[in-house]
């Protein structure tokens, strides 16, 4: 758990050993204590008393209370439904995903609470992620070594929150799905493809999309997250800077091939539209009218320019939906780029090499 000094240093193969080997030091300490008991006893037994009641607190706390996973708790009744019996606002941020036929939405207020929601589309398992200190939206296969496996949180390291599997205690950072501590590390869950958007325009895109719905058990916390999406938190983990390139400022995240760059969120909403090329490779990146929804399509050279207007992408004499298919040829469709709106102090720690 995030201790002042912690983030900004790299702390977690330490923070590893001590979660790893937690009972043998417990039992030094015991030792330790019970020895220290007998000498003191017969003297100062109101103070041994006064030290067990001090050291209960802090087992409870730091056991029970303070437990990553008991602060933040998964659904304990995910429902998700159609349009016509939807209770979220439409104009609520989501992340969006569709595979095999089907799509679901998930809004962002409420994986920020939850960390992670488990469901399956389309016959696959997924695994939904949101950390709201990185601004970071995932998706992954939760499927290790050919098993579907559970995960936990646990914490975070470098502000990014950080998952346990239950079946050999490695630690995977959300941000990137790799495993960094453990029997596993090195490995690397399969990211499924996802959108961020507000959910009205994904329902324009997938009017038959599933909706998550709040769990009335944790409405209290989802309430206090209603003011995140739009930035405008005041708390250091997550507040808003309006300044380009501070740590709390948007960017737009891109990867492809080995180079990873990062665009100001404000220049982008500016501009609307940038084309860019990237280790070789062509491409647009776009905010949707409603500011909110983000894409990016690879595009060949586009010798006879490019424009977003009303939500039509235009590449020389072709236009193009939001989901990249052509207007006047329904079987062409451009190959989607999965970009992320983040925090840049996620970005660059990240992505240490990342262009901007």
């Amino acid at each position: 758990m995030p201790i002042p000094g912690s983030q900004e240093i790299e702390s977690i193969n330490l923070a590893y050993f001590l979660h790893s080997n937690q009972w043998i030091f417990r039992f030094a300490f015991g030792l330790m204590i019970l020895l220290g008991i007998k000498s003191t006893w017969k003297r100062f037994w109101w103070l041994v008393l006064l030290s067990f009641a001090l050291l209960a607190v802090v087992i409870y706390m730091t056991n029970f209370k303070m437990v990553a996973d008991h602060m933040f708790y998964q659904p304990k009744h995910l429902v998700l439904l159609p349009e016509s019996e939807n209770e979220v606002d439409i104009e609520k941020l989501i992340i969006g995903v569709a595979h095999n036929g089907v799509a679901k939405a998930y809004p962002i207020q409420f994986l920020g609470f939850h960390h992670q929601v488990r469901d399956s589309i389309g016959g696959k398992p997924i695994m939904v992620t949101y950390c709201t200190v990185c601004r970071t939206g995932r998706v992954f296969e939760p499927v290790v070594n050919g098993k579907t496996e559970s995960f936990r949180l646990v914490g975070m390291d470098h502000y990014n929150a950080m998952f346990e599997d239950e079946t050999t205690g490695s630690w995977w950072r959300q941000e990137t799905g790799e495993a960094v501590a453990g029997n596993l590390a090195g490995q690397s869950l399969k990211e499924v493809p996802s959108t961020q958007a507000s959910l009205e325009n994904w329902l324009s895109l997938y009017p038959h999309s599933l909706i998550m719905q709040p769990d009335t058990n944790f409405q209290e916390e989802y309430d206090s997250l209603a003011n995140y999406e739009g930035g405008r938190r005041t708390g250091r983990l997550t507040r808003r800077d309006t300044v380009a390139w501070e740590d709390k400022s948007w960017i737009a995240g891109i990867v492809i091939g080995s180079v990873s760059k990062a665009y100001d969120w404000d220049s982008l909403l500016n501009e609307r539209i940038i084309y860019d090329v990237l280790d070789h490779q062509s491409f647009v990146i776009f905010v949707a009218g409603d500011n909110k929804s983000l894409f990016a399509y690879k595009i060949p050279s586009p010798e006879n320019g490019y424009s977003i207007r009303n939500d039509t992408l235009t590449i020389g004499p072709n236009q193009y939906n939001l989901l990249g298919y052509s207007f006047g040829d329904a079987a062409t469709k451009l190959e989607p780029v999965q970009i992320y709106q983040e925090y840049w102090h996620s970005w660059k720690t990240f992505h240490p090499n990342t262009l901007r």
